[in-house]
């Protein structure tokens, strides 16, 4: 009797253990979860932190297995509590916040201290940083405070609480033009996101649709350039994904763009079918190659301003940048193209696929000229590399915004998610204000539910004193830069279609300012 008991009660303990497991993905090949984000600060200005879960074995460092997988990502108020918007200058803005990278221990790294994986692949932020965010205890493994000395192993959980900007993009609303109990249908504004990347999460199509208009869970089917407009679709179910999804492979979709062109395009109707070949999924940039995949884009010239040609393209396939590349080959790039209307690839600018560089060459060159041009993230970057490029601005730049206090915010996130342009930067007398609060390293106070709740109603900007970012002035871009001139004007399947309006630019009389 003793020894059931005995084995029943070592039942008990492993079950316990078990289930205090971190509730996330597990598997060789493990992705970011996003299972729990920062929600904001705590009373005195810190990130949240979580109590330790786990407990040292008697035969060294416990590490608690992984958690089973959850089905897909999806993002909930949660996720979309995290910060709000503000608007200022023609554009839409997000509250710096706090956020959980989080991921499992990667094959690679098994062996290897945190410290030597922070300085070979974190290259956000230099060693000195993830050195203070370790004491700070913003560095977590297995959900205890890190020592960047253990040595990781398998199955390790690791979550690094950063604290958060994104770019800013137009302040454009987004229109959705049709929605049933299928799928919703937005006129995508140029320089949005359609889902969280590199810097973008919030200042994303699904945030937006998930933040203003209460949509979630949405299935993505096609996607379009961030820079590019147009008609954007998204499955309200798996099964209507699965569906539209296997049309768009079968190449059962009619995809109609329009665009404006750099000089007079041909009266005739013209095909090309030069194969496509990406270069760089890091930066984001291809060319026309012999080694590349094969594709087919038709296009037909609508107009001529006299200075350019709005353009109808048909992509018959749907290979990465097709329309631009195609159009840069025809020597007839987009006007406002950042990428492949630029002097990085010659005189020529890459018409006919003649560039007198090497890849890395053509890459250099391109990171340059918007490194000029203070434009980086016209490129889509990953982070480390804005990082290492953008050199630390002045304060005495006067292009800088000035982001509200919390007591300008009027209601809850979840009754407004927004500031009107004439709260921002202003106090109560009206004249400017400049936040000073900064973040003290030092705590670590458990966050509470009533801090949560003042979080949800008004959220504390602050300075957080081991962020970069906050230590950057940046001028804002112009709204007109933020947009390239490329519309997905048209899409039809098999028993469905649907169209957005010309934009502006695509008038035959329209001339830029």
């Amino acid at each position: 009797m003793r020894c059931l008991r005995c084995c029943l009660l070592a039942v008990r303990v492993i079950s316990g253990r078990m289930s205090a497991a971190p509730a996330v993905a597990g598997g060789d090949k493990r992705k970011e979860i996003e299972e729990e984000p920062g929600l904001g600060l705590q009373g005195n200005g810190q990130p949240p932190t979580k109590k330790p879960r786990n407990k040292k074995g008697k035969s060294g460092r416990y590490v608690p297995p992984p958690g089973k997988k959850n089905p897909g990502i999806s993002f909930s108020h949660q996720h979309f509590r995290e910060t709000q918007y503000y608007f200022e200058n023609g554009l839409r803005k997000v509250f710096p916040y706090y956020f959980d990278f989080q991921t499992y221990c990667k094959g690679r790294w098994v062996g290897k201290t945190l410290r030597e994986v922070f300085s070979s692949e974190f290259r956000v932020e230099p060693m000195k940083y993830y050195i203070q965010a370790a004491k700070a205890g913003r560095i977590r493994l297995n959900e205890e405070p890190a020592d960047l000395n253990t040595v990781l192993k398998n199955n390790d959980f690791m979550r690094n609480t950063v604290h958060r900007h994104e770019p800013p993009v137009t302040a454009q609303p987004l229109e959705i033009l049709t929605q049933d109990q299928e799928v919703v249908v937005v006129d995508k504004p140029a320089s949005i996101p359609v889902h969280p990347c590199g810097r973008f999460r919030h200042n994303t199509i699904i945030f937006i649709l998930g933040k203003e208009h209460g949509l979630t869970e949405l299935h993505t089917i096609h996607r379009l350039d961030r820079l590019a407009s147009g008609v954007l679709m998204f499955a309200k179910t798996l099964e209507v994904s699965k569906r539209l999804d296997q049309q768009v492979r079968e190449r059962q979709v009619q995809k109609e763009y329009v665009c404006r062109v750099q000089g007079e395009f041909p009266d005739d109707e013209i095909a090309c079918e030069e194969p496509i070949l990406i270069i760089s999924y890091k930066v984001g940039v291809c060319r026309v190659d012999p080694s590349g995949k094969p594709c087919r884009t038709l296009f037909q010239k609508l107009s001529y301003n006299g200075t350019s040609s709005v353009v109808r393209c048909f992509p018959y396939t749907g290979r990465t940048h097709q329309i631009r590349v195609h159009l840069q080959y025809l020597g007839h790039p987009i006007v406002n193209d950042p990428v492949y209307n630029t002097e990085a690839w010659g005189p020529q600018r890459g018409k006919r696929g003649k560039v007198d560089k090497t890849d890395d060459e053509l890459l250099k060159a391109l990171v340059d000229v918007h490194r000029l041009k203070e434009s980086l993230d016209l490129l889509d970057l990953p982070e480390e590399d804005h990082c290492c490029t953008v050199e630390k601005a002045s304060t005495e730049n006067t292009g800088s915004s000035t982001l509200p206090l919390s007591s300008q915010i009027e209601g809850t996130a979840d009754e407004k998610s927004e500031v009107t342009e004439g709260q921002v930067g202003k106090a109560a007398d009206g004249k400017s204000v400049e936040l000073t609060k900064s973040v003290e390293l030092t705590k670590s106070v458990e966050l509470t539910k009533s801090a949560a709740r003042e979080w949800e109603e008004k959220p504390v900007v602050v300075k957080d004193t081991l962020c970069g970012e906050c230590k950057l002035v940046r001028k804002d871009p112009s709204p007109k830069d933020l947009i390239m001139y490329l519309h997905a004007l048209h899409y039809k399947g098999l028993d469905w279609e649907y169209s957005s309006k010309l934009p502006k630019w695509a008038a035959a009389d329209w001339q830029e300012d």
